[in-house]
């Protein structure tokens, strides 16, 4: 093959991924989240070829508790400081009996969940590989509902794209309905055979394996199912410099 027809053949293959993101995102026109900024081009590309080349329900490996490994609290804020810190603080104090989490939406049933709640629907537990976007790695245990499963309750309505989560350190994040209703992705309570610590996100954090490890929110207290995308403005990911996409 001549130079220029390789030239042509890449330019062919990267464009038609990059324009097939919209396609991809629930047979709907609109671009990628992250389309209209120069810099995020690579993500476009990176979600594109990932929903293209794997399979929607393609595992994360996962390993034997045997592998399992010690597991710094990086980057963690105290929750207790941020915007929703008293009430925090309050739900920490008692336990978090009092704890609730939130869904609503584009639903049709809005429901809010205590910790029983959540621990009464179907678990998973999985022990999975957390991959840290400063370099760093580390092995865990995690049980949890799968998030598909609370979306199932409460209804989620057609037109919904979207699955926001608020947590209680001011941080917020969302995934497409491909990561939410993914087998590996759930709200975790417990780690490595215990409660989930307060370090890593009590008393519920989320886990989307197929994603790196700043995806996956701790200290959730809301989730809204939305019809568009939102980039959360100073809060979110993308204004701050990150991706919104991270797939592994």
């Amino acid at each position: 093959m001549t130079d220029a027809r390789i030239r042509i053949s890449r330019r062919a293959l990267i464009g038609g991924l990059a324009s097939s993101a919209g396609l991809l995102l629930s047979g709907c026109n609109e671009e990628p989240p992250t389309y209209g900024n120069l810099l995020r081009m690579g993500d476009n590309l990176t979600y594109s070829a990932q929903r293209l080349l794997l399979s929607r329900t393609s595992l994360a490996r996962e390993y034997d508790r045997a592998e399992i490994t010690s597991m710094p609290a990086i980057g963690t804020v105290d929750p207790t400081q941020g915007k929703a810190g008293d009430q925090y603080a309050a739900v920490m104090r008692g336990d978090f009996a009092d704890w609730r989490l939130e869904v609503v939406g584009s639903v049709g049933q809005p429901k809010s969940f205590s910790l029983a709640d959540l621990k009464r629907m179907k678990s998973r537990t999985q022990v999975t590989r957390h991959m840290c976007e400063e370099g760093w790695t580390a092995i865990a245990e995690w049980t949890g509902v799968p998030l598909g499963a609370v979306l199932e309750a409460v209804a989620i309505r057609p037109a919904a794209r979207f699955v926001e989560f608020h947590s209680f350190d001011g941080l917020a994040d969302s995934v497409d309905l491909v990561d939410a209703f993914h087998p590996q992705t759930i709200l975790a309570y417990g780690m490595n055979g215990r409660d989930l610590p307060i370090p890593h996100g009590a008393p519920l954090r989320l886990r989307v394996e197929r994603q790196i490890g700043y995806k996956s929110l701790k200290f959730l207290r809301r989730i809204v199912v939305a019809d568009r995308f939102n980039d959360f403005g100073k809060t979110g990911s993308i204004q701050n410099g990150w991706a919104w996409h991270v797939g592994i």
